[in-house]
């Protein structure tokens, strides 16, 4: 497809969407997750298992979402979406019981998976073209990265001008006051993007006609399944996510391990946010020069060993220099993966018009993590409290990004670019 097809306005409304409609599930308890603990009064394991929830819902919805994004134009399921689940804000708002709050996170699930993710990704196909897919999903997920960056400095701010007195001595009243307006400014947002979406996020009827299927058959489904990329990458996203994952507690781990208050540990919670954006352009731009298969392999590697570095036990209070070189590195590769592990879709001959359905099928294994990592960091930190337990946590991430480096070697292996290929990208 005819890069031009789809103007850069289009992208960015994308990645306004894609990373606005995580806020409120996601990335709220990442940068402020002791606040979050404490408002809503849950341990660790709690706050997983409401993940976990979420997870459940979710997987069901990858399985017949992607489906329908092969359906319907990807502009009016994602606006949909974007309401849906700033609806859901009004309800966390009112920080409701621990019962209340999995059907919430279940209902999220729902609500930015089955309309939202398989529609996500083939729109950013669409925009990607034939040569630029690498540039295409660096930048949406560097885009995605610096509005949750802006989203979660804008959350510090308005919780910092709730808060009176000392930080340390905040009261819970006073915590969920300001938190309470966090919630509700960020819904805001999210309602204000659905409607710059369903306005001007549209393609040219041409182009719309040449995504969408009138209706997908059985043997579409079990082409896709034959395809050796769908199976490895299922296996590639799923020990990536869980690298994605553990990146929430990098608040703790300041709190807990470096000795933070609140307002720091969420700053330590944004400054990883700031580097998504930056990793994501860089890796987009050098796979397209080169080759994406290669450099989701390097990611996996440098991912790798930074979570040895907070396994080994070397990052404490003493080194907060070591700390937040530590936290690059892993970032760097957490965040490589992540924005490309969807940008080697072409290259392992995955047809455009099929994507939704591949999407579907990929990312029904590939982000179980969202069923099971929320409540195994949980269980691992609470069970091993301090230093002890976020070595526990970072020990599996370093396994998992074994096991998928190795799958990322292999998928390098099988689609590599040829020769021709090679000198046309010169």
């Amino acid at each position: 497809m005819d890069d031009r097809k789809a103007p850069w306005y289009y992208l960015l409304l994308l990645i306004l969407a894609g990373e606005s409609v995580f806020i409120l599930p996601f990335v709220l308890a990442r940068v402020f997750r002791p606040t979050v603990l404490q408002v809503f009064e849950l341990d660790n394991l709690q706050l997983g298992l409401c993940f976990s929830v979420y997870g459940i819902v979710a997987l069901v919805s990858y399985l017949f979402g992607g489906p329908i994004a092969d359906k319907y134009p990807p502009r009016k399921l994602i606006a949909v979406a974007l309401w849906m689940t700033a609806l859901g804000g009004l309800l966390y708002a009112t920080f409701p019981s621990y019962t209340v709050l999995k059907l919430l996170y279940g209902y999220w699930g729902f609500t930015t998976i089955f309309l939202f993710w398989a529609p996500m990704i083939k729109a950013n196909r669409v925009w990607g073209g034939t040569t630029s897919q690498g540039k295409a999903f660096g930048f949406l997920d560097g885009g995605r990265g610096l509005v949750g960056a802006l989203f979660g400095a804008l959350g510090v701010l308005i919780f910092s001008l709730f808060i009176t007195g000392e930080v340390s001595e905040v009261s819970m009243s006073d915590s969920r006051a300001a938190f309470r307006q966090v919630i509700l400014v960020c819904s805001g947002i999210v309602v204000i993007v659905g409607l710059l979406v369903w306005i001007f996020m549209k393609l040219d009827t041409t182009v719309e006609e040449t995504i969408v299927l009138k209706k997908i058959e059985l043997t579409q489904v079990s082409a896709v399944l034959r395809l050796p990329s769908v199976w490895l990458l299922m296996v590639i996203i799923l020990c990536a996510y869980v690298g994605y994952k553990i990146t929430d507690v990098f608040s703790l781990y300041a709190q807990d391990v470096m000795l933070y208050d609140q307002v720091q540990s969420a700053q330590v919670g944004t400054f990883l946010l700031f580097v998504r954006p930056v990793i994501g352009v860089l890796i987009g731009v050098l796979a397209d020069r080169t080759q994406t298969t290669y450099w989701l392999l390097i990611s996996f590697v440098v991912a790798f060993f930074g979570a040895i570095l907070f396994a080994s036990g070397l990052v404490t209070a003493s080194v907060s220099g070591l700390f937040f070189l530590s936290i690059l590195i892993v970032a760097a590769g957490v965040y490589a993966a992540r924005s490309l592990y969807f940008a080697v879709m072409q290259r392992g001959r995955i047809p455009l018009v099929l994507t939704g359905t591949a999407v579907g099928m990929i990312s029904l294994i590939g982000y179980t993590p969202d069923i099971f990592a929320g409540p195994a960091m949980g269980y691992l930190l609470d069970n091993s409290p301090g230093l002890e337990g976020h070595r526990d946590v970072f020990l599996m991430m370093a396994l998992f990004y074994l096991i998928g480096g190795i799958a990322a070697w292999y998928y390098f292996r099988l689609y590599r670019t040829t020769k021709e290929e090679a000198v046309n990208k010169k």
